[in-house]
């Protein structure tokens, strides 16, 4: 099975892969796992004072920040897991990365607001499930 990893290097994403590790005969060696972060663009009026490369060094640290410690989390539980990462809203980009790749389940940790302050607040899981028709494991 291709599953779809979302992370933010969040406790909700350490609850997500806690939940990958503790179930093992379900998530385990035996399937293909894509880590995606999404990293949150400069906005244009500050990345205009700023050259080129420096931008894109920012946007591979923050990347690297929230990906190694998943990688070594992925060599530990012996798991097939590519890297990626893009920029710009999460839940858009995480959809849009679903839609060309073709993951068979997208696993997303949760941090469990109620509906009403998922309306205030806003939702990266509320966002992925209302993008896509991939089934989604969201782990609270």
């Amino acid at each position: 099975m291709k599953i779809l990893l979302p992370v933010d290097g969040s406790d909700f994403t350490k609850r997500a892969l806690d939940f990958i590790a503790s179930h093992g005969t379900l998530f385990g060696p035996g399937h293909t796992y894509m880590t995606l972060t999404v990293v949150t663009q400069i906005p244009a009026h500050a990345r205009g004072f700023l050259e080129r490369d420096v931008v894109e060094a920012y946007y591979r640290e923050e990347a690297e920040n929230v990906l190694a410690p998943v990688r070594e989390f992925a060599s530990r539980h012996s798991l097939s897991m590519t890297t990626h990462h893009v920029i710009g809203h999460a839940a858009e980009c995480v959809a849009a990365f679903a839609k060309a790749q073709q993951p068979d389940l997208i696993i997303v940790g949760s941090h469990g607001h109620s509906a009403i302050a998922n309306l205030v607040l806003g939702s990266v899981a509320a966002g992925i499930l209302a993008r896509c028709a991939i089934p989604t494991l969201i782990v609270r």
